[in-house]
């Protein structure tokens, strides 16, 4: 940036998915590996880190909007991938979208602030907000909608013609490529399949240099999602405790795959740390973190042995095939009372009848069977004998707010923190054949910069304070309706006290739901794939 060019004031780089599991192996020297993340290593050394616990499900879309949001799904309303709707006789889903978030913005609420901003491949953006001032270019879509759902009218086509070697069909999740690497995933297929994320990092990071060199946003923020989607895969061949004494050359293929991932996630943090300038504040931050998981719960399954569902009946055709092996509760509505609508909700509804005849719980009866399911629920053991839910959360509990009758009315929390199945498939729980990645409710929080503390690891702060410290870096009062707090260990006190946190007015709701060109069928049906392939199901 030349001179006249105002830098930024702050940089946030979302890292989807990071856990210092990982994270910690590559900022250290190795045996043979050397040190993976030298600029990474020495960024976190001259800053601050701690861990984030996450939203009550760790699950990107809640997770990533209350990073945006600064308040916990019971009040912006995203709790899934997939909203659905309850009719009685049956429920209907569709995707979420940034039309289903209640709840503003940070880009919106530094945009009415006279801040310009940036933001990049971060999911429930599209379509964007009317009142931005600044760029976003949305995740979690498919190619064809990128255009249209980019802000400002002429950005996609600038990117285009000035980014080098810019593609969108690469850009977007390409989910012909990943639907086959999904029917065709094995030890042979993997390294393909973990390459094949590396010129997809590529472009998003070639995006986030050039919008921050031209626009100059106050607020750049960029979102790289390769974290999460290798270590879903990959996950054995990444944790260090399942690092095998003599690794096979497949392992040691794939592992170095891997770590080009994360050799070329470090040099672009560098190139946009270097491009944001030494004045500018610099954060990173998690959704969520990674673990292993090591057995399946087929919930669905379960709640039939107990008698509280009934699995829709297969008679052979094409159609009740292809019903049985959806990503969604395949049941016979009329004879079930709790199921759990989606592997990633980890979660079991209740249905309570609304009047006499209906099917469900009848009201005055809630809270009793409720009670007896979660017993039920923490009874459940697996061949060792050990339990496998450790926790049952009910929804007014962790998810207050207007929405709250939108979650489920209990959230699972496994032992290993795994994915439900909602498979009919028994038994009903079942060791898996090998580990593989799943979501931790502990993700990373890490800040350098002026007025940023060195070297320092602090007590773990909520995903619901990533927002309001965002806003403060920018100068910015705090809206009073926020959930979470500004991070203000993090920096130093002389530097807190030239800039204390200040109130600020509430956030605006969101209008009514604005009508705009919807995904088609196969569309949502090739979202739902990228999921199964991800490992939100059995």
């Amino acid at each position: 940036m030349s001179a006249s060019q105002p830098p930024p004031q702050t940089l946030f780089i979302g890292l989807d998915g990071c856990t210092y599991t990982i994270l910690d192996e590559l900022i250290r020297e190795r045996p043979g590996e050397g040190l993976v993340m030298p600029f990474l290593a020495d960024l976190i050394g001259r800053g601050v880190r701690c861990k984030l616990r996450s939203t009550p499900n760790p699950l990107t879309p809640p997770a990533w909007t209350t990073i945006m949001t600064g308040k916990g799904p019971g009040s912006h309303g995203v709790f899934d991938f997939i909203r659905a709707e309850d009719k009685g006789g049956d429920v209907y889903w569709t995707l979420y979208d940034s039309r289903d978030v209640d709840s503003e913005m940070i880009w919106s609420i530094a945009s009415r602030a006279g801040k310009k901003i940036a933001a990049l491949n971060f999911p429930l953006t599209a379509p964007p907000p009317k009142d931005i001032n600044g760029a976003i270019v949305p995740g979690f879509i498919p190619a064809k909608h990128l255009r249209r759902n980019s802000h400002p009218q002429g950005l996609f086509e600038r990117i285009k013609q000035d980014v080098p070697g810019f593609d969108p069909k690469e850009l977007a999740w390409d989910f012909d490529k990943e639907k086959q690497a999904m029917e065709t995933l094995s030890d042979a297929d993997m390294e393909n399949w973990v390459r094949y994320h590396l010129p997809r990092e590529e472009q998003w990071f070639k995006i986030a240099e050039y919008v921050l060199t031209q626009e100059r946003p106050d607020l750049m923020a960029v979102m790289f999602d390769g974290t999460d989607k290798i270590q879903h895969q990959a996950w054995q061949f990444l944790d260090p405790r399942l690092a095998p004494a003599q690794p096979s050359e497949l392992y040691r293929r794939v592992r170095g795959v891997c770590l080009d991932y994360f050799r070329n996630l470090d040099r672009y943090i560098e190139r946009l740390v270097t491009a944001a300038g030494p004045q500018a504040q610099v954060y990173f931050a998690s959704d969520h973190g990674f673990t292993a998981t090591v057995e399946v719960l087929r919930i669905n399954s379960y709640l039939e042995d107990l008698g509280y569902l009934k699995f829709a009946a297969n008679d052979g055709s094409e159609l009740a095939r292809r019903r049985e092996a959806a990503d969604f509760a395949n049941v016979d509505w009329s004879q079930t009372v709790a199921y759990c609508r989606t592997p990633s909700s980890n979660g079991i509804h209740i249905r309570v009848a609304s009047n006499p005849g209906d099917v469900g719980i009848p009201k005055k009866d809630y809270q009793r069977f409720r009670d007896k399911l979660i017993e039920q629920l923490k009874a459940l053991r697996n061949d060792q004998g050990e339990p496998v839910v450790v926790d049952v959360l009910k929804r007014e509990d962790w998810f207050p707010g207007p929405h709250m009758k939108d979650a489920c009315d209990l959230t699972l929390v496994l032992r290993d923190h795994g994915f439900v199945s909602i498979r009919n498939l028994k038994p009903a729980v079942v060791r898996r054949p090998n580990p593989i990645g799943t979501h931790h409710p502990d993700g990373i929080f890490i800040a350098c910069g002026p007025g940023v503390k060195a070297g320092e690891t602090l007590a773990r702060r909520q995903i619901v304070d990533v927002a309001p410290t965002l806003l403060h870096s920018l100068g910015l009062p705090i809206p009073e309706d926020f959930e979470g707090a500004v991070a203000e260990n993090f920096f130093e006190p002389d530097w807190l006290a030239q800039h204390p946190v200040r109130a600020g007015a509430p956030t605006r709701r969101r209008g009514e739901r604005e009508q705009t060109q919807e995904m088609d069928a196969q569309e949502k049906q090739q979202i739902i794939e990228q999921l199964q392939m991800l490992g939100y199901m059995e």
